[in-house]
């Protein structure tokens, strides 16, 4: 694994991690977005021939983190599940009861629409809308974020699935996962492979972190 890369935040420190999530020293937290587990069994419902495949490898990206990190909890800043519970997602809950000493904490995201009682057999804490620990706060969509004391607190956010572009010769180019940070937010990208990327747009103030060949490249 690729060594992660320290970013400091309110004196609190952030490992990055190219596996697309961070780790909170201080709180012993890592913090991810948009899984979307369940997508891929969610395609095949409806008759898209996308391989069980990326699910499993998720999932293990999942596992390997827990292994380095050694996290006491692990909050899900929203769309942590794609849809409905499937097959995938039974596979989700006896993965779950591997580590029962470990919180996990969902903030909701749009697809989080699975029933209250699917998320206490699964053993996660719920919250909905914007939930914080001291002045670090989560929610799903910065859009919904409370910008009361915006200068005070900062916002950890994913839903928009950031990316970066690089163009090249022949009016060729590629779209890379990164992590960005403004003085107020950090925007995650997607933990899972099976997603999409949006342009985001930076200020001179902005940090981005591009991931590339599991890498992380300060750009």
């Amino acid at each position: 694994m690729t060594a992660p890369v320290k970013h400091i935040i309110q004196n609190n420190t952030f490992w990055l991690s190219a596996q697309r999530c961070l780790f909170w020293e201080e709180e012993q937290a890592l913090i991810l977005s948009d899984l979307h587990l369940g997508k891929t069994g969610h395609f095949r419902k409806h008759g898209i021939a996308v391989p069980q495949r990326i699910f499993t490898e998720d999932m293990q990206r999942l596992i390997d983190q827990i292994a380095y990190f050694k996290p006491r909890q692990v909050i899900a800043v929203g769309d942590l599940f794609h849809s409905e519970a499937n097959k995938e997602l039974e596979l989700f809950l006896k993965w779950r009861n591997d580590f029962p000493g470990i919180d996990f904490i969902l903030v909701k995201g749009n697809h989080d629409i699975l029933k209250e009682e699917w998320y206490a057999a699964a053993n996660i804490q719920v919250h909905t809308g914007q939930w914080n620990i001291g002045n670090i706060h989560f929610v799903h969509d910065a859009a919904e974020m409370n910008t009361e004391n915006s200068d005070l607190n900062y916002t950890f956010s994913g839903h928009v699935h950031p990316g970066i572009r690089f163009n090249g010769a022949g009016k060729q180019s590629l779209y890379f996962p990164c992590f960005h940070f403004s003085n107020t937010n950090g925007v995650l990208p997607a933990f899972s492979k099976f997603s999409g990327l949006a342009s985001i747009r930076t200020t001179k103030a902005d940090q981005v972190y591009v991931i590339i060949d599991g890498k992380i490249i300060g750009v």
